[in-house]
């Protein structure tokens, strides 16, 4: 075997030799210790507009009082899958995270199947709180500046400036994003005291976490809408390659991450509960709606925390998107690498790092989602029909689903996986669990496309209850076609399906 002395470098990060071409096509390693990937992760949960914005959502279209206890349930279900998918992580470590890990457990068709409603299903989310987060802007401009824009232009701006960002290097974005984060966790913490402190006519009423409070035909539909807030813990894997040791660190921000999120959302919705009275959440949602909480802090906190609070809500949203541009741009770099998607998506950019032709697609998607939107938005200034409505609602419905059913298969997969390796009875509970999340969670998909015109605000009879779904089930049947052509026309690229830093191996051998 001879060895071309034009492609060696010292790699710095490394702390080895490497090819030129194998530092362009893996990420760069020890970016990521425990806190900056724990931080990285949890952004994109944005606590304060979940808090803000889902909680009172579900109070007031599901009536349903004992939101803190669906935390809690979701909490459980959640933890059973990170057991099983956790331990996958120790043994795959790939920036394609669902769709390698389905890979080695169904196939690489099934594989390319996963790996392209990944994308779409992660563009869609992060697109969406572009909507939210252009009208809440246009909003405090209105409010404290006096000056009227469309919600279109804060939203570009905004799209504009996580591509940038999607360009440094990931401790720099992990910088970023832990310091909005830990701001944000901060003040709704100080909003749980303050309510727990002077509670409503009912004072410190448990009623909220009574099994009752679930009956009804609205709670499948409630855990829809909360499912969606834990979305973020699923993201520590795809950044395994960053991180010193991954075999370690991923699982434990995993399950720091369910832990946490299922304790602070079940104690937050609770205060929520707590400040109005159990007996008065749902009305109190119904009237103020996505102003809920600013209401009720107002008369606790004062104007000035309140104004802060508008703030810290623009904050959180755009740590949201940083946190999903980072993973869309990952999920095309592992599916460029492995022949999914063109060979220039496989590569990394410059000094930093990053996925930069990736973070350049998301950033080009994104800004023709949003002028498309933007074009079609016939309302007045302050209308939030378009970007709230529409664009932040469908997507992030689209979004929610579409990773609902990448965490069932990956649960199967995992089941598989070990069955195949013949470790069955060593992982036999870790197997138990992943089957039980993952019943649990084909469950609340099913529930998701039963009723997703409640979810998207549409009538029964309308069109968008199928054709919203639909995308996702399109990008399904898309990446599976991939994945038999694939097979069929190019089974080297078949073989790779899942196999990260291998698949450039396998190639390094193969022109060696």
């Amino acid at each position: 075997m001879t060895t071309d002395s034009s492609s060696t470098s010292t790699s710095a990060a490394g702390g080895g030799i490497s090819t030129f071409k194998g530092q362009e096509r893996a990420l760069r390693a020890d970016r990521l210790g425990t806190g900056g990937l724990l931080l990285s992760v949890l952004a994109a949960t944005a606590p304060l507009m979940v808090v803000a914005g889902v909680m009172p959502t579900t109070f007031a279209v599901m009536g349903i009082v004992g939101q803190p206890l669906l935390f809690v349930v979701l909490g459980v279900v959640l933890i059973l899958f990170s057991v099983g998918y956790a331990e996958m992580s120790r043994h795959v470590h790939n920036a394609g995270a669902f769709y390698a890990y389905i890979s080695r457990g169904l196939g690489g068709t099934a594989g390319a199947g996963a790996a392209v409603v990944a994308l779409v299903a992660y563009n869609a989310l992060q697109i969406g709180i572009y909507g939210i987060f252009g009208f809440e802007v246009s909003g405090l401009l209105a409010t404290y500046a006096d000056v009227e824009i469309a919600w279109w232009i804060p939203a570009l701006v905004a799209a504009l400036a996580v591509g940038l960002l999607g360009w440094l290097k990931i401790d720099v974005n992990a910088r970023v994003l832990g310091v909005l984060l830990v701001i944000e966790v901060l003040l709704v913490v100080i909003f749980d005291i303050a309510a727990l402190a002077d509670p409503g006519k009912e004072g410190l009423s448990l009623h909220a976490f009574n099994p009752d409070t679930l009956t009804g035909a609205g709670v499948g539909t409630a855990l829809c809408f909360c499912v969606a807030a834990f979305l973020g813990f699923e993201q520590a894997p795809v950044y395994a390659e960053e991180t010193s040791r991954p075999h370690v660190l991923v699982p434990r921000v995993m399950f720091f991450a369910v832990g946490g999120v299922a304790v602070f959302f079940a104690l937050s919705s609770w205060a929520l509960t707590v400040a109005t009275g159990p007996s008065a959440i749902v009305g109190t949602a119904q009237k103020q709606s996505a102003g809920m909480l600013f209401f009720l802090t107002e008369s606790r906190l004062g104007g000035t925390f309140t104004d802060v609070l508008h703030v810290l809500f623009v904050t959180g949203m755009f740590a949201a998107l940083l946190s999903f541009h980072n993973v869309v741009a990952r999920y095309a770099f592992a599916m460029g690498r492995e022949g999914l998607l063109p060979a220039a998506f496989g590569r990394t950019s410059g000094t930093s790092g990053a996925p930069g032709t990736g973070s350049l697609l998301q950033t080009a998607v994104a800004v023709v989602v949003v002028a498309a939107f933007a074009i079609a938005d016939d309302k007045p200034v302050g209308d939030p029909t378009a970007p709230v409505l529409q664009l932040f609602t469908w997507l992030g419905n689209i979004g929610a689903l579409g990773v609902i059913l990448l965490m069932a298969a990956a649960s199967l997969s995992v089941v598989v996986f070990f069955v195949r390796r013949g470790a069955a009875g060593a992982q036999a509970w870790r197997l138990v669990t992943s089957a039980l999340s993952g019943l649990a969670l084909l469950v609340i998909a099913g529930y998701t496309v039963k009723d997703f015109e409640v979810l998207v605000g549409a009538g029964p009879d309308s069109s968008l209850s199928w054709v919203l779904p639909g995308v996702i089930g399109l990008a399904l049947v898309a990446g599976l076609f991939l994945g038999l052509v694939l097979r069929a026309r190019a089974p080297e690229k078949h073989a790779r399906i899942g196999l990260g830093n291998e698949a450039f191996q396998l190639d390094k051998a193969a022109s060696s």
